[in-house]
């Protein structure tokens, strides 16, 4: 299949299609031509012209959903890794241990998916010699703020006792003051430079693969996070015909510079790629005890993070940003964090409007604890919400204990909502499965898919209703990107991007909403995926 062609036209009927995911109205059928919707038909009685024509048999269809906070890079290549994912380290060690057998002497074993707050206790660097003793070994959590090495990957990357804390980032150490192999936010980066450089053609080869894995999720769009290694394979792809997902392209922020002297500016690109926000990190994450607090974490003295900008940084950037016609989109997730995000955005809100600038589309990503006098800046301010609902049943024990009564202000997408503010959701992929209808049951119910912690829901106050939640993949994300006058919903004129859905999740149990199965996905016309 070739993206870069034009697609045939064609008469899809006989289904139930929501032009706008939140909406209750109907239509039969949707004719499409050229890439784009060009009429909706009521009934299946006098369809208009030629075209091939599909029946529906019933399935619904919604306008195709966005995962608007991806790591597309270190998702793809996190399918092939060692899944380190599991309810114990000795599990995690079996795995590696397994992976090892299979794997010549001295190449790099690679995995994602630990979580310490799961365990009795951070592994170690002689946790991972006992079952990989031939092998440099390394393994991001399940943050992606945390990383484990063993001593080989530790030797190689020159990691010692006389190694300094690069800034924003933590060497742990034991008593003696010798690295125990974990890793904290910046320190990962020294690990990360060591490790093999992936080829060109493995790069490619991995993102077709994730690509195809995501519009059997009903994914047609993303917004990616990763850096400029993805952003060079996905233009390949797109020289190709191969790209198939409509991309919009992150930079982080030490690229700025370059950025600017090139002359890019938000929006730059193409229906398919195009340039987006600069990505900044105000704190870390909550797993790790790195998100930044403005009080301790529970049953500590002293403990509140690492906050890695403060308000004149954010300010800082943001007029950079500003002069090169780019906005930001800044990660955060304690209270400390986002209220700092908001100070600068604030900030950065006056001198726009001094300038006479125009309001860019600015977005925190996760804002995840938010403090109850902060709750209504985020709208007020005119921002974009990128949450992640997903997040919410994997950390709810967590921030129970480490966040305590101040969980009552978290994950609030239904206080965002109330506000007026703009909600974009996603998945953080590879922290978590990018399958929409996971991150749907867990916007409806705040619950895990086992029903815990009960009926209601973990803080039910701050469940949605299933039709804002599909607004928050569709539309949501569409105006993130600026893109709301053509992708987001099916209307005449808008791209050809939609799902077909053997379930109504506007109808059916809520339970059932992580068992509804994709039959076909159609981006700019094509056929990207399609079984019925």
């Amino acid at each position: 299949m070739n993206f870069g062609q034009e697609p045939p036209r064609l008469i899809l009927s006989g289904g139930k299609i929501y032009p706008r995911a939140g909406s209750p109205a109907t239509m039969s059928g949707v004719v499409v031509g050229r890439g784009r919707v060009e009429q909706l038909l009521e009934t299946d009685v006098g369809i208009p012209g030629s075209g091939a024509r599909i029946d529906l048999q019933g399935f619904v269809v919604l306008p195709g959903l966005t995962d608007a906070h991806i790591h597309l890079e270190k998702y793809a290549r996190q399918l092939q890794r060692v899944d380190c994912e599991t309810s114990t380290r000795d599990e995690c060690l079996r795995r590696v241990g397994t992976r090892a057998e299979a794997t010549p002497r001295g190449d790099w074993i690679l995995g994602h998916g630990w979580n310490q707050n799961d365990w009795d206790r951070f592994g170690t660097a002689a946790d991972l010699d006992a079952v990989a003793p031939h092998h440099p070994v390394y393994l991001t959590a399940k943050s992606l703020h945390a990383g484990w090495a063993n001593s080989q990957a530790l030797r190689q990357a020159g990691v010692t006792a006389s190694t300094t804390d690069p800034p924003g980032g933590v060497i742990q150490r034991d008593s003696s003051g010798r690295p125990t192999g974990i890793v904290l936010e910046g320190a990962m980066e020294i690990l990360t430079r060591a490790l093999p450089i992936p080829t060109r053609d493995t790069t490619l080869q991995e993102l077709q693969r994730a690509q195809d894995g995501l519009w059997r999720m009903g994914i047609t769009s993303v917004h990616d996070f990763d850096g400029p290694t993805c952003f060079h394979a996905l233009q390949t792809l797109y020289e190709r015909g191969d790209l198939g997902l409509r991309v919009l392209k992150s930079i982080p922020r030490e690229l700025l510079p370059q950025a600017a002297d090139l002359g890019l500016r938000s929006g730059f690109g193409n229906e398919w790629l195009r340039l987006g926000h600069v990505k900044l990190f105000a704190d870390g994450a909550l797993g790790p005890r790195t998100a930044a607090m403005l009080a301790p974490y529970e049953g500590t003295q002293a403990d509140v993070g690492i906050l890695l900008l403060d308000r004149e940084a954010i300010l800082e950037a943001g007029i950079r940003a500003g002069e090169a016609g780019l906005p930001l989109a800044i990660h955060a997730i304690g209270d400390r964090a986002n209220h700092e995000v908001l100070e600068g955005l604030a900030a950065l809100r006056k001198h726009e409007a001094e300038r006479g600038w125009p309001r860019r589309r600015h977005r925190i990503e996760h804002l995840q604890l938010v403090h109850p006098d902060d709750m209504q800046r985020p709208a007020e301010l005119g921002l974009v919400a990128s949450m992640q609902p997903i997040h919410a049943p994997s950390d709810m024990l967590m921030a129970d204990r480490h966040w305590g009564s101040r969980v009552q202000s978290s994950y609030a997408w239904q206080s965002q909502r109330r506000s007026g503010v703009r909600l974009a959701f996603g998945s953080d992929a590879p922290v978590e499965a990018p399958n929409p209808f996971l991150g749907l049951h867990a916007a409806v119910t705040r619950r895990r898919l086992d029903g815990s912690p009960s009926p209601e829901g973990w803080t039910p106050h701050q469940r949605l209703a299933v039709q804002d939640a599909l607004l928050a993949y569709t539309e949501g994300p569409a105006y993130a990107a600026g893109t709301e006058a053509r992708q987001g919903r099916l209307d005449p004129g808008f791209a050809a991007d939609l799902v077909v859905l053997d379930h109504d999740p506007l109808t059916c149990d809520a339970d059932d909403l992580p068992r509804i199965q994709v039959r076909g996905t159609m981006v700019g016309g094509h056929w990207a995926h399609r079984d019925f």
